[in-house]
């Protein structure tokens, strides 16, 4: 059979994907305590960058005290550089592009990777979280500080050789912070209001496009990922993202890459919405606008086939890590071989560092594994 995911997709800016597949942005928890590339994320990422039409790495933090989890990478600052040009090359080695996810964690941030800090984030509410702190009111200046801070981030992924960063404004994490009216109840020009509540993430986006169009070759891609809702009351809603849609495709953003469980995903909220599909509805709000990445239990090539119903890519998580080959061997039409869960005997096959290792094995119920 042929399968569509596995045609060339080019992008409104001319990048061709050799297919419509891409590696999640996926924590490894596998860097230097100091944010560096290791050898063994290196190695995760040489092997599983030979199918997808493009790898969109683990988050990167833009500032130190924006790590939300334990041995981040860092695009912190200028020493960082050479490691990240080592994985971009890597990725494309085998003809797949290297997107670069960045992210600061806000109130998601934890002292214990922050060396104590007090997170940020635009209101001091906590985060619905047992661990979380109360975090700091930023001020004016802080905010300005942290658009550019974000706008250096994407000047150093071009100067590593990335073909393209995502902004993670999914996931509870800062840019989703201003969005949401849970963790943003200011009353100045950045809260308050939808609009207002925009305002951060349209002009880190604003800045991101002004670093790309000064100093990237043509092409380069400016992604935003996005949670379409929030369990938090108040919280983000369906038709809050549609505005957060409309306003990313009028600042012409590449693409938008949904952060859902489920590529089928029902409703989180809501009396009884559990048949409303939102990333179908999504789909059906772009309405080709703009690509739109879908992801979530994507297993089988049917499972991919039925996302690209409403949606112009997949992305790909835990099959990937489960299976480096999976693309491969569905363009070998050996799908049959693909595998569907981790075999704790076969590690090394595997290629995963680690820390990764070491969660995935320890969190119960988190990756299908063969029963010994």
């Amino acid at each position: 059979m042929t399968y569509s995911f596995l045609q060339p997709y080019t992008f409104n800016n001319g990048t061709t994907l050799k297919n419509r597949i891409l590696m999640a942005p996926m924590t490894t928890s596998s860097s230097t305590s100091e944010g560096y590339v290791t050898e063994e994320e290196l190695i995760y990422y040489l092997v599983r960058s030979g199918g997808p039409g493009a790898v969109i790495t683990a988050c990167a933090y833009i500032a130190s005290e924006g790590q939300a989890f334990p041995n981040g990478m860092s695009i912190a600052k200028d020493k960082h550089i050479e490691g990240l040009s080592r994985l971009a090359q890597i990725i494309k080695l085998q003809g797949s592009k290297a997107i670069l996810q960045i992210y600061h964690g806000g109130r998601m941030s934890q002292k214990q990777y922050t060396g104590g800090r007090q997170p940020i984030s635009p209101s001091p509410i906590r985060a619905e979280r047992q661990w979380a702190d109360t975090p700091k009111e930023l001020t004016d200046s802080g905010i300005h500080i942290l658009i550019r801070q974000f706008g250096t981030a994407v000047k150093r992924a071009i100067d590593a050789g990335f073909d393209g960063v995502e902004l993670h404004g999914a996931n509870t994490y800062l840019l989703q912070q201003f969005f949401s009216p849970h963790s943003n109840q200011r009353e100045d020009e950045w809260g308050g209001s939808l609009a207002n509540r925009l305002r951060f993430p349209i002009a880190v986006v604003k800045e991101c496009q002004s670093i790309i169009n000064e100093y990237a070759q043509e092409g380069f891609l400016l992604g935003y990922r996005f949670s379409p809702e929030e369990i938090e009351t108040p919280g983000i809603r369906l038709t809050d993202s549609y505005h957060l849609i409309d306003a990313l495709i009028t600042e012409n953003i590449d693409y938008l890459h949904l952060s859902v469980n489920y590529y089928y995903q029902p409703s989180l909220v809501g009396f009884r919405e559990y048949q409303t599909q939102i990333p179908n509805q999504i789909g059906q709000y772009v309405a080709g606008r703009v690509p739109l990445i879908s992801v979530g239990a994507i297993r089988t090539a049917e499972d991919a086939e039925k996302a690209l119903q409403y949606a112009d890519l997949v992305s790909l998580g835990k099959q990937l890590i489960m299976d480096p080959k999976w693309v491969q061997k569905v363009e070998e039409q050996k799908e049959q071989t693909i595998r569907t869960s981790l075999d704790f005997s076969r590690k090394h096959e595997y290629q995963i560092p680690e820390p990764l290792w070491s969660i995935i094995t320890t969190v119960p119920n988190w990756f299908p594994v063969d029963k010994l």
